[in-house]
């Protein structure tokens, strides 16, 4: 399947037009991240459990937002886009969505 935040893809023929397609994940952070991320705020750096969390959360996101493209019958998703909210303290939603389209 074709991932893409473009509009369109250069050289294929969109051929139909599915509707929107969308994927979530909410996660929690963990005592041992927060620890690691107060001391990085002393000191400074890459939060790394963080960075981590979100990319789990963006793959996770992507792959559900991809199977429901593919139920729809399409074989590519355009125009993809990300979003974050803070669903409680201490956790967040990572959403994704896009179009669902047939090329060729």
């Amino acid at each position: 399947m074709i991932i893409t935040n473009l509009e369109m893809i250069p050289g294929k023929k969109l051929v139909k037009h599915l509707g929107l397609v969308q994927g979530s994940s909410v996660r929690a952070k963990h005592v041992g991240r927060d620890i690691m991320a107060s001391l990085k705020n002393i000191f400074g750096g890459e939060l790394k459990g963080y960075t981590e969390l979100l990319q789990e959360s963006r793959e996770e996101a992507m792959s559900r937002m991809q199977e429901q493209a593919s139920a729809v019958g399409a074989n590519a998703v355009l125009n993809i886009r990300f979003s974050t909210s803070s669903i409680a303290q201490g956790a967040a939603e990572l959403f994704a969505y896009g179009t669902a389209v047939v090329v060729e």
